[in-house]
C-alpha cells in the first residue's frame, strides 16, 4: 500500500474496534486515534448513567473525528480511527472529510458481543446499552467503501482478513 489511507474501524461497542485498530495502525505505519477519547464529558457522563446517545449527542463527536480525518488527509498521512459509525449518515459525515475513507465493519451476534462487554474492565460503555446500539446500527453496504468482517473468529484471523481486504482494494 503506497498511498496514505484513512481508515475507520467501526461497529457496536464490544465488537473489537479498540483491539483491531491499533494493529492496523501498526501495519499501515500510521497514527491511531481511539474514537472514545474524543467524546465530550457530557457524552461520557450520559453513557455512564446508562443512557444511550442520540444523533444530537453524537454530532459534536463526529465533527471532531471528521476534523482529525481531514487534518490527516491534508497532510497526506495515513490514519486509523476506532468509531462506532453506526448510521449511514454518520459515515457520510465522516466521508465529507475524505471521500476515499475506508471502513472496516466488525459485526457479530448479540450474545458474543455481550460476553465480550461483560469481560472487559474499566470501560464506561456498559453491556445494557448494546440493545440501543444494535437498534441504531445501519449495516454498511458495499457501495460505502467498507470491508464487513465477522468477529466470530480469533483476532489474528480478523486482522489477516482486514489486511487482505485492504490489499485487495483498487
Amino acid at each position: 500500500m503506497q498511498e496514505p489511507l484513512r481508515l475507520v474501524v467501526m461497529g457496536v461497542s464490544g465488537s473489537g474496534k479498540s483491539t483491531l485498530a491499533p494493529m492496523l495502525a501498526d501495519y499501515l505505519n500510521s497514527a491511531f486515534i481511539e474514537g472514545d477519547t474524543l467524546h465530550s464529558q457530557a457524552n461520557v457522563d450520559k453513557m455512564v448513567s446508562g443512557s444511550p446517545l442520540n444523533d444530537d449527542d453524537r454530532a459534536g463527536w463526529l465533527a471532531t473525528i471528521a476534523e482529525r480525518i481531514e487534518e490527516s488527509r491534508l497532510k497526506n498521512k495515513s490514519l486509523v480511527l476506532s468509531c462506532s459509525a453506526l448510521k449511514k449518515m454518520y459515515r457520510d459525515r465522516l466521508r465529507l472529510a475524505d471521500d476515499k475513507l475506508v471502513f472496516i465493519h466488525l459485526q457479530g451476534n448479540k450474545q458474543l458481543i455481550q460476553e465480550r462487554m461483560k469481560a472487559r474492565q474499566g470501560h464506561y460503555m456498559k453491556a445494557n446499552l448494546l440493545d440501543s446500539q444494535l437498534a441504531t446500527l445501519e449495516i454498511p453496504q458495499a457501495t460505502e467503501n467498507v470491508i464487513n468482517l465477522s468477529i466470530d473468529q480469533s483476532i489474528e484471523a480478523i486482522y489477516k482478513a482486514s489486511v487482505d481486504g485492504l490489499n485487495q482494494r483498487p
